[in-house]
């Protein structure tokens, strides 16, 4: 079975990009990491047909290694708190479950193994 082999990092990282710059960068063993306290800052600007100086890609550290996992929020003082990193060596199908927690403090991943649907809070 699957979950007696998935490896689990969790990390508060206090709003350090470098902390979690790191972290997926170096746990490459773990197959799931969840990310506290998440800094969003600038990427750059983007073009806009509402704006001629174009508008701000605010976004999280990524890697090819990982896919990113987090609730879409449009308003910039309700950005999510938290970020889940999921290897992409797993085969599984992962959903982002928006419609049962749509909370900055909460993101649901789930996944499906023999037949059966596990949850990651």
């Amino acid at each position: 079975m699957i979950l007696n082999k998935l490896k689990i990092f969790s990390q508060n990282v206090c709003k350090n990009n470098f902390i979690i710059d790191t972290i997926i960068n170096t746990q490459i063993s773990y197959n799931i990491i969840f990310i506290q306290e998440s800094l969003w800052s600038f990427i750059h600007s983007i073009l806009s047909s509402k704006n001629s100086e174009g508008e701000e890609l605010v976004g999280v550290p990524n890697h090819p290694n990982w896919m990113t996992f987090s609730r879409n929020s449009i308003i910039s003082n309700n950005l999510p708190k938290v970020i889940i990193y999921i290897n992409v060596r797993l085969i599984f199908c992962f959903l982002l479950w928006n419609d049962v927690f749509n909370h900055r403090d909460i993101s649901c991943v789930s996944f499906f193994n023999c037949g059966l649907v596990y949850f990651f809070d």
